[in-house]
């Protein structure tokens, strides 16, 4: 019997899609990260644009290895343990940074923004869970 359901980690795998197509507009509109990437110096400027690219490639393809290989997240293999302990990482450390350092900073106080927090939250929340929930699962 798997310990998680297969919606779920299809939730998780959709979720994280989202994030990697969402993420764009959320430095654009949210961040006005591209006005302040400017004001780098130009290989710094690239430098900070390949990392955004990092961290968008990343979540899209977490999310495509949820969607495409469920059963193969929660099979106990070497490789199932490495992967789910790698994206549980990933997703834990988001959510420290999220929660620890974000809030330092203003964002927008449109109402929009303010569910998009919300609801972006709830997301690295799940995804966290999931995969902290896939790994201790894949160990034991």
């Amino acid at each position: 019997m798997k310990p998680i359901p297969d919606w779920l980690i299809i939730a998780g795998g959709i979720g994280q899609i989202f994030t990697a197509a969402i993420y764009p507009y959320i430095r654009h509109r949210v961040f006005d990260w591209y006005n302040d990437i400017k004001k780098l110096k130009p290989l710094n400027q690239e430098i900070a644009k390949t990392y955004g690219r990092y961290i968008q490639g990343l979540n899209f393809s977490f999310g495509l290895i949820a969607l495409l290989l469920t059963d193969d997240l929660q099979n106990k293999t070497g490789l199932a343990i490495a992967l789910t302990g790698l994206i549980a990482a990933y997703w834990t450390g988001k959510l420290i940074t999220q929660f620890a350092y974000y809030p330092m900073y203003q964002i927008p106080r449109k109402t929009i923004f303010r569910i998009g927090e919300f609801a972006m939250n709830g997301l690295f929340i799940l995804f966290t869970v999931v995969f902290i929930w896939l790994f201790i699962y894949n160990l034991s």
